[in-house]
């Protein structure tokens, strides 16, 4: 055991999530929990800065992390729904530029942020754009209206994405097989090296068939099968279990994919 505080606190860490990821009677436990509280719509109980955000707490502790620790240039995010999430990502870069700003001794200008959002939706409501558009978080946020899928639009994306260094991606509208895969094909490869492609709600896969009664989704047509599919062909991602083993809380098991080539 070391006598650095700091290291051995890391090793107690890096343990304890070993051990979570053996323990079988704990991952059943949490996925019971996820299977209940989503039945009972748990995750649309939640606000961030005000914009409702359809995620569990532990998820979107997860998305402040991955962005700390990436600090990315550009964070393209499919699906907008309320606003939440992209006024998250958007609020977590704004605290990137100031503390970069801070280190450099200069003067931020929040109405010019360094970094942004690039957020993709097929149906942004108009009550939910003015919203977005009025919040304070929002100078930083390109919102784009068409099917994340559209050539034209992940086109769009693309110039947004040329230039930066760091891009960090997040994956959460339409959930069938194909649709995902589709946007894993289009988007993963803006990823830089070292940094994510998140695929939300890889859970469908592991709940029971016919559990999202009104949605097309199931086992084998969800986000994971399209994470799997994907793979198979791009040996330039793996899957971080570390983040699931950390989690067990989640709508997003397995779902983390760090670019690593």
């Amino acid at each position: 055991m070391t006598s650095d505080p700091l290291a051995s606190f890391a090793h107690e860490r890096r343990e304890r999530l070993d051990a979570f990821g053996r323990d079988e009677d704990f991952k059943k436990q949490a996925l019971d929990w996820v299977s209940a509280s989503m039945n009972r719509q748990y995750i649309y109980n939640f606000d961030w800065l005000g914009r409702p955000i359809i995620q569990y707490p532990e998820d979107i502790m997860s998305v402040q992390e991955l962005i700390w620790q990436t600090r990315p240039d550009v964070i393209v995010e499919t699906g907008i729904a309320h606003g939440g999430s992209v006024i998250l990502s958007a609020s977590m870069l704004a605290m990137l530029d100031y503390s970069d700003a801070i280190k450099r001794g200069e003067m931020l200008d929040p109405r010019n942020p360094k970094r942004k959002v690039i957020g993709i939706d097929i149906d942004i409501r108009q009550h939910n754009r003015d919203l977005i558009e009025a919040h304070p978080m929002s100078a930083g946020l390109v919102m784009i209206e068409g099917s994340s899928i559209d050539p034209d639009v992940v086109a769009e994306v693309q110039t947004h994405v040329d230039g930066a260094e760091r891009v960090l991606v997040f994956l959460d509208s339409m959930h069938t097989h194909d649709h995902v895969l589709a946007e894993l094909e289009a988007y993963a490869p803006m990823v830089t090296k070292g940094s994510y492609c998140v695929v939300f709600d890889t859970i469908v896969e592991d709940l029971p068939k016919g559990y999202f009664k009104d949605r097309p989704w199931n086992p084998g047509n969800s986000p994971k099968s399209a994470l799997r599919a994907y793979l198979e062909d791009h040996p330039e991602f793996e899957i971080d279990s570390d983040l699931h083993n950390k989690l067990m809380i989640t709508a997003v098991p397995h779902g983390h994919l760090k670019r690593v080539g």
